[in-house]
């Protein structure tokens, strides 16, 4: 078994923390906001046990920890670092079974090449600040999606909604006038 080693990024978010493995944990990604969302996943369920562990989010080969308001950091950041990596040694479960990730996007040609463009490009930023971004429909010129993990709540994220996604859809498909979120 290779040395499993577990480094965290803080992210825009301040209540949250990207706790990174050399070892891919999911194909895709998995949002459990709360513990009752949290009970089909044994590594999810184990970190809901700490009692300040507010959501968890999995992608690639990282796991998103939401904190809540009352702990820091300083004080559970060496606690968390340590489980995560007995949960990656033991193979604690971040799903209970595996099916196929392909990819499949919905829809009209407009639809397509939305999901596309956020699959291609925002996908792997969004990634990279310990979050997810799921499209949810496109409307009169509108699309709306969905911010899971250090997204959903972060005091940035209208930014990069707007700044951001907002102006790279608008550019690579003139049919977009406008990307909102929808309420998590």
């Amino acid at each position: 078994m290779a040395t499993i080693n577990v480094y965290t990024e803080s992210t825009p978010n301040p209540a949250t923390m990207k706790f990174l493995v050399n070892k891919l944990l999911i194909n895709g990604s998995l949002d459990y906001p709360d513990k009752e969302k949290a009970q089909e996943s044994a590594f999810a369920r184990e970190l809901f046990k700490f009692n300040f562990v507010n959501g968890v989010f999995f992608a690639s080969n990282f796991v998103t920890i939401t904190k809540t308001e009352d702990a820091e950091w300083s004080d559970i950041e060496a606690l968390l670092k340590e489980f995560v990596k007995g949960a990656v040694e033991s193979e604690l479960a971040v799903k209970p079974v595996e099916h196929s990730e392909e990819v499949v996007f919905e829809g009209s040609d407009v639809e397509v090449k939305i999901q596309q463009v956020l699959h291609d490009y925002v996908r792997p930023a969004v990634e990279q600040d310990g979050g997810a971004i799921a499209y949810k429909s496109f409307d009169s010129g509108i699309v709306t999606v969905e911010l899971r993990g250090s997204c959903s709540g972060c005091p940035s994220s209208t930014i990069t909604l707007k700044a951001g996604i907002e102006g790279l859809l608008k550019r690579m498909v003139p049919e977009v006038e406008e990307v909102v979120a929808n309420a998590m």
